[in-house]
Order: structure tokens, then sequence, then C-alpha cells
């Protein structure tokens, strides 16, 4: 199998990569109308860190990291690797010596559409990772692969430079050309919920902040007391 690897892909600005980090995996993808996840099953190692970078693309040979080695070399500050296969995965293509690596160079860190092993290790280190399996199944370096290519993970495809934001939540891809329109639709979904959140606290529901009573009306959908509902008492 052959492949290609390339080099200086246009990368979003980092300045707009610095805005998107300032919000939630959920804000963004609301912002982008919903889209952008890169689905449940990818998940983080750690909690409580949120991380946000431009893409460096990998498509490997499943049970086999030779072009996360080669990877590494295409890496730099505030990159965020991505690590897809063929076929389906869950090998434990990734583990702390590649973490090592890619903190040297700045790495902001990884997700992998496979398997991660050394997990302790890698929370001990600070390395954030998001991952679909924790496996200590290990592989071979021996079957050429890609990097820096689009590829797609759960049917969402992730071009080299887009903007990679992860959470607790899971990971959302923002094209590159959307980074800065994204990250001011993020800041005014933001500020919409401090509004609705502070409407909360003064004991406002939903339904009146929403207009959901008409849309309760509309589906048909009745308030009974107890007494009518159960014919007690009759």
């Amino acid at each position: 199998m052959g492949g290609v690897i390339v080099t200086n892909p246009p990368k979003a600005d980092a300045k707009d990569v610095e805005a998107l980090a300032a919000f939630g995996v959920a804000t963004v993808s609301e912002a982008m109308g919903r889209t952008g996840l890169l689905g449940p099953s990818i998940r983080p190692v750690q909690q409580g860190v949120r991380v946000a970078g431009t893409a460096v693309t990998v498509l490997s040979w499943p049970g086999d990291n030779l072009m996360i080695h080669a990877a590494v070399e295409q890496c730099g500050e505030g990159d965020i690797l991505v690590v897809t296969t063929t076929s389906p995965c869950t090998d434990g293509l990734f583990g702390e010596l590649f973490a090592t690596a890619l903190q040297k160079r700045g790495v902001r860190g990884v997700v992998l559409n496979t398997g991660i092993r050394d997990t302790q290790e890698l929370r001990d280190m600070g390395f954030a990772a998001w991952s679909r399996a924790v496996s200590s199944q290990g592989t071979v370096k021996a079957t050429g692969g890609s990097v820096n290519v689009p590829i797609a993970i759960d049917g969402q495809v992730v071009r080299p430079g887009d903007v990679i934001v992860a959470d607790d939540d899971g990971v959302v891809v923002v094209p590159r050309e959307k980074a800065r329109e994204t990250a001011e639709k993020s800041e005014a979904r933001e500020a919409k919920e401090a509004a609705t959140r502070a409407a909360f606290l003064e004991g406002q529901l939903g339904l009146d902040r929403y207009g959901l009573r008409d849309t309760l009306k509309q589906l048909g959908v009745e308030y009974r007391s107890y007494e009518e509902y159960t014919g007690a008492g009759s």
C-alpha cells in the first residue's frame, strides 16, 4: 500500500483557534448548526480538560502505527493529531512514547478513531487524548498510509488545518475557513445562554421563555388534574 505525506498544508488562523478554545464542544457544534461532531464513541481518557488546535491528519492501516511516526515530523506548536484507519481498529496505536515526542513539539493533544494505551501515563504527563477504545494490544510498523490528507470519522470529514475542539463532551471539527465565523457565533450563543441562565435563576421556566406552552397546545398535550386523569373521587 502506498500513500502520501503532505507538507505545510493551510491552517486556520491561530487567533481564531484561540478564540474557539474558549468554548465547549456543544456550544461550537450548536453554533455551526449542530454539525461537526466526531460521534459519541470518541471519549476522553482524562476529565476536566479542553483543548483546541489545528488538525494534522493520519490515515493508517489497522494494527499499524507507522504513519503516526511519520506524522510526528509534520506536527508543530498548536496542532492536534487526528488518526483513523482504513477499516475499524481498536488496537492501541498510540501511547506514552508518542505523547512524549508530540508534547516536545508543542502538540496539544491527540484524537484517535482507534485504541490508545498508557492512559495513566498520559494523564500524569498532562497530554490530552480522546479515543474510540482503550487497548493494550500492540501494533506493527509495516504498511504505508497518508499524512495531512482529508479523513473521515463517523462520516465527519476532517481536513489538515481544520480546527479541532475537544473536551469532556467529545470532539468537534470546525472547517478552517469557518473558524472566525464560528467563534463569533459561539460567543453570541454563550451570551444568549448567560441571559437564559440568569432568567432561570430568577425562577422563569423554559416553557415560558421559549414559548413552549403554545407548542404543547398545538401538539394536543393537555393539562389535567390528578382527579380528572384517574377518575378518582367520581
